[in-house]
């Protein structure tokens, strides 16, 4: 192909380029994956292909910044539900959890099953025909099995520091004991072989909702949760030696050990900034505090004084999250909770006999009830927002969306249990239904357990915990001091549909004029790929054509809460929760080839390589390092 041929030609558009300003109109030609010219009336003539944006934005494609996409790239590298959305960079690796190390499988162990399980809630056959496909060992190995995967958007790795631990330890001595010197060493060796190897950075977590899924260590967290401080100062230093990313949680439960955990990004202490990255900054109902907190700790850490470099991540949408029966990332919290869903997916008769084991049910009930009455502490912070659970255990608040009772369906637990005694049926299935189960309730206790006994899991309920109110999502997401993103696409299959959520903070901006589009453009690409090194997040010459168009018209009347849907993927044998934004992306380009266009996939997705791994070792085009 000549120099001056193009392959598309994307017109009259109202560019925004990723850095920060207003849109202008005009054209941009594609030739050979990259961006060779941009300009008013460029000539039609020397494009194959004409793409008619005409008082549509044309962004750089954007990043999620986190995604837990690694099991997914294995049966779906597509991943076509980030690409119907405009994203064409997802950041993987999250939450210490990856495929860095391959299967991972000695001594009987299968840590990709125990680990994923719970976080995918996904079967564990599924899990176990993945972890099958798994066949290299080491990190670099890994490296060039993701450039044989044929995908969609770019992908960027991380080194997980769970299977970090596990590929130094074993899975049974990490989640048992402290690393000895010896093995500190060698996971620092990994980790430096990881950084030179280009990955973008390493992740951890401390938040109190991921478990293992198989014996015996159904009742303990991942690895990374039994960390030490020491152990994480010394693997950081590795980071932080390398320039690249801490992607972490908080321990939440211990306001102290999270400032001195993220006191970590502090160049003034430990004589160079450490880019950290930190989920996250939500409105939660339950406690008022932690986001005003979350918001001065990025104040104090990011100040001169203490030169760091935190970026609290802030999640475009209510935190609305779905149950099936009690599997929910909310219920690991909850120790009464949790011991229903330690069972795997298929084990209705295990529930079923905790559910009617008198301890377990005393349990239940004192948890359940506790502050909901009386006098005392809980009873206190419950009425203040202070409380210790992100899950409110309120009935009002639990809204029915599927259940073998088919009349309850849009209505709350609190709608259900009011009308106890007396409730009916609408056939006699039902009825009878309701006799065995809820005959004997007393109080709301009593009506949660009879609920989970007579459904199980085909009971598909939801609640909203955090972001409530859009203003003050909206002023979380425009805060400069935090970063977009929380996503957790690819994560918790049936829980959450938050793939979305970078069209949302556009539509969240689109309140406040083109300043603030430009602003939040800004921040979902060019903001994100500097953190990590990236070479995308930016439309100019020499750049990757990796390009959203989207529709402003479609985006402000995009109804983001009614337009999730549930539907079954072959790939996981198992539904997912999606999102479906018809219309409002137009185009979806990524490395110079159309992946969406018009409400429908290109047939080349899956089938030929769109994206790549981006490794923050790679050279950035000469272009693209000038302004």
């Amino acid at each position: 192909m000549q120099d001056t041929d193009w392959d598309y030609l994307i017109k009259g558009g109202l560019v925004f380029d990723g850095k920060g300003g207003h849109a202008t109109r005009e054209d941009i030609a594609v030739a050979d994956g990259v961006i060779v010219a941009r300009g008013a009336n460029l000539d039609t003539d020397k494009a194959a292909k004409i793409v008619d944006a005409h008082d549509q934005w044309v962004i750089p494609g954007m990043v999620d910044v986190h995604t837990h996409y690694d099991l997914e790239i294995e049966v779906s590298p597509g991943l076509p539900e980030s690409v119907r959305h405009g994203t064409t960079t997802v950041v993987m690796s999250n939450c210490s959890l990856g495929l860095a190390y391959g299967a991972q499988r000695k001594d009987g162990d299968d840590p990709v099953v125990s680990c994923f399980a719970r976080v995918e809630n996904m079967p564990k056959h599924v899990l176990k025909k993945v972890a099958d496909m798994l066949t290299w060992e080491k990190s670099d190995a890994y490296i060039d099995h993701l450039h044989t995967l044929n995908l969609g958007p770019n992908v960027v790795p991380m080194i997980p520091h769970s299977m970090l631990r596990i590929e130094v330890m074993g899975l049974k001595e990490s989640v048992s004991r402290e690393p000895t010197d010896a093995e500190l060493g060698e996971m620092k060796a990994l980790l430096q072989k990881g950084m030179e190897e280009g990955y973008a950075g390493f992740s951890t977590d401390a938040l109190p909702f991921h478990f293992l899924a198989n014996d015996p260590n159904r009742d303990k967290q991942i690895p990374t949760q039994f960390a030490s401080y020491k152990e994480l100062k010394a693997l950081t230093s590795v980071v932080r030696e390398y320039d690249r990313v801490w992607q972490a949680t908080p321990p939440k439960d211990s306001p102290p050990n999270t400032i001195k955990t993220f006191l970590l990004t502090s160049g003034r202490l430990h004589g160079k900034p450490l880019k950290t990255t930190v989920v996250a900054a939500l409105d939660v109902h339950t406690n008022r505090n932690i986001v005003r907190l979350g918001k001065l700790l990025a104040t104090i850490l990011n100040s001169s004084f203490l030169d760091g470099r935190f970026h609290l991540q802030a999640l475009a949408a209510p935190f609305k999250i779905w149950a099936d029966g009690m599997y929910s990332p909310l219920s690991e919290e909850i120790d009464e909770l949790r011991e229903l869903i330690e069972t795997d997916l298929e084990d209705r008769e295990g529930r079923q006999k905790l559910l009617n084991d008198p301890g377990f049910i005393t349990r239940f009930r004192k948890m359940w009830l506790s502050g909901k009455s009386g006098f005392g502490p809980a009873r206190l912070k419950r009425l203040l927002r202070l409380e210790d659970y992100a899950f409110s255990r309120a009935l009002d608040e639990m809204i029915i969306e599927k259940c073998p009772v088919t009349s309850w369906e849009g209505k709350s637990f609190e709608d259900i249990f009011r009308q106890v005694p007396g409730l009916k049926g609408a056939d006699s299935a039902e009825q009878a239904l309701i006799d065995q189960y809820f005959s004997d309730v007393r109080d709301e206790a009593d009506f949660v357990l009879a609920t989970l006994r007579a459904f199980d899991t085909d009971l598909i309920w939801y609640t909203v915990t955090a972001n409530r109110d859009p203003e003050k999502t909206r002023a979380l997401l425009m805060d400069p001091k935090l970063l977009p993103g929380f996503n957790d696409s690819g994560a918790h299959l049936t829980n959450m549909a938050f793939y979305d959520c970078n069209l949302r903070a556009l539509q969240l901006a689109q309140q406040g004029g083109a300043a603030d589009v430009g602003y939040m453009v800004k921040r979902l690409t060019r903001d994100v790929a500097e953190i990590f090194g990236l070479p995308v997040g930016t439309i100019k010459v020499g750049a990757p054509a990796d390009i959203a168009v989207i529709n402003p018209v479609a985006l402000k009347a995009y109804d983001a809460e009614a337009n999730v849907q549930r539907v079954y993927r072959d790939e996981f044998e198992h539904e997912q929760l999606v999102n479906r934004s018809d219309g409002v992306v137009t185009l979806t380009m990524i490395g110079g080839k159309t992946a969406w266009r018009e409400n429908a996939f290109a047939a080349a997705l899956h089938r030929e390589k769109f994206g790549r791994p981006l490794l923050v070792n790679q050279a950035a085009p000469a272009a693209m390092a000038a302004e």
